[in-house]
């Protein structure tokens, strides 16, 4: 398959795009916890040079811009049948909501799933793209992030409404 990456710089610093045929395959940031084995990303690409990888760097920059909510990018995950079970449930969630790991584990049907729940949410292949950093510990805190807390941090300010925002002024 014609695997190829290209590295974007972002506000969140240099994120690592990477495409296989026609679908964006994995969105990874700087020091990323589980990150494909070496090599299995293809060659690094100029962003200009690919057509795919373009419109991902342009629809993340404009994301993270604040000038877009989602993304209109075709996709493809390799997981197994309970990662990809989350991970559909991830890319339901809408902008600017959160849910927690036990929430998503209680619409599969155990609520004490939430453990696997988490473990299969820190493997998402395809972050920001696939909103993991929608997913909060049951108490509302931030709690991991394969980008680090920093960045879900700022992910979330990003998507929280202006309602939100304001009230917490006073």
């Amino acid at each position: 398959m014609d695997t190829r990456h290209a590295i974007v710089d972002t506000p969140l610093g240099e994120l690592t795009v990477a495409a296989s045929g026609d679908a964006i395959v994995g969105l990874y940031f700087p020091h990323h916890w589980y990150l494909p084995p070496e090599g299995s990303l293809g060659p690094l690409t100029a962003v200009e040079d690919d057509a795919l990888l373009t419109a991902a760097a342009t629809q993340l920059r404009e994301y993270l811009a604040g000038e877009r909510s989602s993304f209109d990018l075709p996709t493809a995950t390799d997981g197994e049948p309970f990662q990809e079970r989350v991970w559909a449930l991830l890319r339901e969630i809408p902008y600017g909501e959160t849910v927690t790991y036990g929430q998503l584990a209680e619409r599969l049907g155990d609520k004490a799933l939430a453990q696997s729940v988490g473990q299969a949410v820190g493997h998402n292949p395809l972050s920001i793209i696939v909103a993991c950093h929608r997913v909060v510990g049951s108490n509302g805190k931030l709690t991991g992030f394969a980008g680090g807390l920093k960045r879900k941090q700022f992910l979330l300010e990003l998507e929280e409404p202006e309602t939100a925002k304001a009230a917490r002024l006073f």
